[in-house]
């Protein structure tokens, strides 16, 4: 029996780690789960629970809160470290996450991560915490399980490159200057994948792509020049993997969330589960690869160049899109002013050294307060 501390158990990700590991319950345990401010969805979950340890990271909006919950982002990361987990699941979305990854980490857990910005804006940290207290990194995204897979969990040696796919998210093909307008729905609109609102955003502007390539540069040890990411609006092959002799791995799979977080969960033993969807060559076909335009998808190239320069680089960019994005969800920014409101920001703060959390934590706030600025006055030159 795998023990499993869930954080995030509200989101898209969390939902579906709980309906996998429902269906396996002589295989898994979840003593843990957490929300950041959720509490209704929250108390539902640890009402259906034996008895888990439950965490509210965010602030208290009233209703459903139980006095016998942690509270706050201490609670979070003693939470991520709690002895009685063998699994931690990261499914915080946005920079909040990195703290309980570090800390799961330094306590020698294995984390199942879905939350790239982790490894975004503190790779180096990261990797450095999994190293003092032996801990291991299993990734959920599907393209970097994909990876996982096709390397078995070994080391990587004999690596030589990777390619990423992209679906395109819900305006592939579409000239930029006709979404500039598109509205919050239009962009959750995804033709293959059912996410959470922040990531369809992502997938809709590539951000997630540059995401995924600096994950990939900290988790396989590989130069930037050896990552390379593709439209593949079919989403069924998730990665492919050089190797030095020339050799290439794929991965495939109809699109469904549930299977890397299966093969994250039962690693390294691979869990039987007929639910899933049995993959049919002939009902996949055609599979169609095509080259990013970086003219279409500036939040790509700016996210890769964020990542080769390092240091603040990757947390400023993160951070700003975030906000950004977020602010397009609430009606407050276009859709066509998302890259501008990051560029401006990762500009404005420039590139320094990040050693510690506190440096990454000066540059994702000082992001985050550029970008808000650059918002102000994109509205204000608006009228709205």
């Amino acid at each position: 029996m795998k023990r499993v501390c869930l954080l995030g158990s509200t989101g898209s990700v969390g939902r579906s780690s709980l309906a996998v590991m429902a269906r396996h319950p002589d295989r898994f345990a979840v003593v843990g789960i957490s929300a950041h401010d959720n509490a209704v969805g929250l108390a539902r979950q640890a009402a259906r629970l034996d008895s888990p340890a439950v965490v509210l990271s965010g602030p208290d909006r009233g209703s459903g809160v139980d006095e016998r919950w942690g509270r706050g982002r201490d609670a979070l990361v003693e939470l991520a470290r709690s002895e009685e987990a063998d699994l931690v699941i990261n499914a915080v979305v946005g920079a909040a996450g990195l703290e309980p990854t570090l800390a799961a980490l330094e306590a020698g857990r294995t984390v199942a991560l879905a939350n790239k910005e982790s490894l975004v804006a503190g790779g180096e940290l990261v990797l450095a915490a999994a190293r003092r207290g032996g801990g291991a990194i299993i990734p959920i995204d599907s393209e970097h399980s994909a990876i996982w897979q096709c390397l078995d969990g070994r080391c990587t040696d004999g690596l030589a490159s990777v390619t990423l796919t992209a679906s395109g998210g819900a305006f592939r093909g579409r000239d930029p200057k006709t979404v500039a307008d598109a509205t919050v729905d239009q962009a959750l609109d995804h033709p293959t994948w059912r996410m959470g609102a922040k990531i369809t955003v992502d997938s809709a502007t590539l951000a997630n792509k540059a995401l995924e390539v600096i994950e990939a540069h900290f988790l396989y040890e590989l130069p930037y020049d050896s990552l390379r990411a593709v439209l593949h609006p079919q989403s069924i092959v998730h990665s492919f993997v050089e190797f030095v002799d020339g050799s290439v791995l794929a991965q495939l799979g109809f699109p469904n969330m549930e299977q890397p977080i299966l093969y994250a969960l039962g690693f390294p033993v691979r869990v039987p589960d007929r639910t899933l969807r049995n993959f049919d060559p002939v009902a996949a076909s055609p599979l169609v690869f095509e080259e990013i335009d970086d003219a279409r998808h500036p939040l790509y190239r700016l996210g890769r160049t964020a990542g080769e320069a390092g240091g603040s680089a990757p947390t400023a960019f993160n951070a700003a899109n975030e906000i950004a994005v977020n602010a397009f969800l609430r009606g407050e920014l276009r859709f066509g002013e998302i890259a501008e409101v990051v560029c401006a920001a990762w500009d404005e703060v420039g590139t320094h050294s990040t050693d510690s959390v506190e440096d990454v934590a000066a540059a994702d706030g000082e992001a985050r307060r550029a970008a808000k600025k650059r918002i102000k006055r994109l509205r204000r030159a608006g009228g709205s």
